[in-house]
């Protein structure tokens, strides 16, 4: 009679020892950041002062704050009177002496620890935002609450993984020896992740998507998950952007996958030796899965391949707020209109909340800001019909406009702000860009949905399209495919000036189901359709001024838009943090998408447009 060795029962002891105290420690990290969100959203504008009050305390020696005249005032009235709001161009001159290597306090008097770069995509430009240790500190804070949060929601979160698909992109040093990174990246390489990693439990090894090699990053993590795919609970990626091209990246690639799964080998592609070694370590030859692989992956359609492939899937964890609204069609036709999970509201400049009702409709998403983060301040923002009038908001505000910011505690439920932080890491009044609106409240904190990123508009003349004008059209313009069993999967603009008038240019990529061709007639519905859709300013200058031609639109080859994706990551751009610009301007971009063209369609006639309204409801 054979015996069990007693160091294996020492090792089944002690590793049924750690998975306990692991639970116990998670429910009790969950009951303990529930408990803090509670306390903090009661006492919202006390919490707010304290942290004013400890970020001028922390920072009074700065060079920017004396010289602005603070004199190491902490108060919320000082402060504000003192203190201007700024953009980026306003510092622009300070960043670039930390980024030359000047190590006084200019900004913050805590050590910047290296330098957060823009994704390139939200605002035209890369912006290098300083940050410090404290500020990652706080970053994972916020992402604690987020987990307690799921906890709370997702009964067999803890038993199962999330197939999380993460990127980095390469890091550089500025001349002064800091490193320059996107944020994610940042967040992925720090030593803090490595503990969320464990709690979370992803399927995907450290090395995987730490590999800056993207395609041998997305194959490895595509095969953990794959062959992990009964214990998977949630799937999803930062961006959308990124979960849809895993998804077309298993449709292109799902037979060599498969041989490694029947084989339990990693294929010669992959050269990494830390994620072949890191691979290896999960990966077993299992046949049986391949066959389940292979039998989905060459049926005739691939929707809902998430819920067939990943049977215990619970829902996509992704953010669908604001331009990336766009693609919960594609989202649901994988996903087999699986729940979309938007949890966390960040940027480089600042953490700022959480989202509490996880499984609510994407278009009710609200995030509720913890007032620990930093401190907030709100610009009313005026709109038009409803929408946000972004372009017409000046850089610079005057002393009267500057009055006009509210508190955090003080903004009034149905208004629109764009949102202004105060930060620990040196960013004092600072204009984020974007535009938020009070939803609701949870206790005493409001909730806000986010609507869009200032800025980001088309423009010919007197009009102003911005992203959430934009977003509606396309919606009204896209029920026109919907008898033809076709969608519209991605799209992107730019205003063409070689025409007189110029005019509005939609590059569409379709997905097409039906068997019957699409007229050229319902196309160029859709192109009246979203003329009509748009702002009173576009319709009274294509209608009545002349000044703006018909709307075209450009339908392009498939997979347009992964060629867009990487070519702007060939300059670049975070694949991680990249998201479809909903506009264009940059010469080589609109050069790749005309090349792709396969037809066009002009809106046949004018929108309609009566003359008398009125932008502002009071007048004198």
């Amino acid at each position: 009679m054979s015996t069990t060795p007693f160091s294996y029962i020492v090792f089944i002891f002690f590793t049924l020892f750690i998975s306990l105290y692991i639970m116990e420690r998670s429910k009790s990290d969950c009951k303990n950041g529930l408990e803090f969100i509670e306390e903090v959203t009661r006492n919202v504008d006390e919490v707010q002062k304290k942290v004013l009050a400890e970020i001028l305390f922390q920072n009074a020696h700065v060079e920017y704050l004396q010289g602005h005249g603070l004199n190491g005032s902490t108060d919320r009235d000082t402060f504000k009177k003192v203190i201007p709001v700024i953009t980026y161009q306003d510092i622009q001159p300070h960043i670039n002496r930390i980024i030359n290597g000047d190590k006084s306090p200019i900004l913050c008097s805590q050590p910047i620890t290296e330098l957060l770069t823009s994704s390139g995509t939200s605002g035209g430009e890369s912006k290098l935002i300083p940050t410090t240790e404290g500020e990652f500190g706080r970053r994972f804070q916020l992402t604690k609450l987020q987990m307690s949060v799921i906890s709370q929601t997702v009964p067999d979160y803890g038993n199962g993984k999330a197939m999380f698909f993460m990127f980095i992109r390469s890091e550089e040093k500025t001349p002064g020896g800091l490193t320059a990174r996107s944020l994610l990246t940042s967040i992925f390489m720090s030593p803090y992740f490595d503990n969320i990693r464990i709690q979370n439990d992803y399927t995907s090894p450290s090395a995987t998507f730490r590999c800056p090699d993207t395609y041998q990053s997305m194959y490895s993590q595509m095969l953990c998950g794959l062959s992990q795919n009964q214990q998977v609970i949630s799937v999803g990626s930062f961006f959308p952007t990124s979960f849809i091209r895993a998804i077309r990246f298993l449709e292109k690639h799902w037979s060599l996958l498969c041989k490694d799964v029947r084989t339990g080998t990693v294929d010669a592609s992959i050269t990494d030796p830390s994620v072949r070694e890191a691979v290896m370590e999960i990966l077993k030859p299992d046949p049986k899965l391949a066959d389940f692989i292979e039998a989905e992956c060459t049926k005739d359609s691939w929707k809902g391949i998430i819920t067939r492939l990943w049977p215990n899937a619970k829902y996509v964890n992704v953010t669908i707020t604001g331009t990336m609204s766009q693609y919960i069609p594609t989202l649901d036709y994988y996903s087999n209109s699986l729940p979309l999970v938007s949890t966390l509201y960040a940027a480089s400049e600042c953490s700022f909340g959480i989202n509490l009702n996880l499984f609510c409709k994407p278009s009710e998403v609200a995030y509720t800001l913890i007032p620990t983060m930093g401190y907030f301040e709100f610009l009313p923002n005026q709109g038009i019909d409803g929408v946000v009038n972004s372009i017409s908001m000046p850089k610079t505000l005057s002393k009267e406009d500057q009055q006009q910011l509210v508190d955090l505690a003080d903004v009034k439920i149905g208004q629109d702000y764009e949102l202004v932080v105060t930060t620990y890491s040196g960013l004092y009044r600072y204009r984020v860009g974007d535009v938020l609106r009070v939803a609701g409240y949870k206790n005493n904190a409001p909730q806000f949905n986010f609507l869009c990123r200032e800025n980001v508009v088309l423009s010919i003349d007197a009009d102003h399209t911005n992203e959430v004008e934009l977003q509606n059209a396309m919606r009204n313009a896209s029920a026109n495919l919907f008898p033809f069993d076709a969608r519209v999967t991605e799209y992107t603009s730019y205003v063409d000036n070689a025409t007189v008038p110029s005019h509005y240019v939609l590059f569409w990529e379709l997905s097409v189901n039906g068997s019957t061709p699409i007229p050229p007639s319902v196309f160029e519905d859709c192109c009246l359709t979203i003329e009509e859709s748009l702002n009173f300013f576009y319709r009274q200058g294509r209608a009545y001024e002349k000044s703006i031609g018909p709307l075209e639109i450009r339908v392009v080859e498939i997979g347009t838009f992964d060629k867009l994706m990487d070519y702007c990551v060939s300059l670049g751009a975070s694949m991680s943090q990249y998201k479809t610009p909903l506009c264009v301007k940059f010469e080589p971009l609109i050069d790749l998408l005309n090349s792709r063209v396969v037809s066009s369609y002009f809106s046949p006639m004018c929108p309609k447009w009566v003359p008398g309204y009125r932008k502002w409801n009071n007048t004198n």
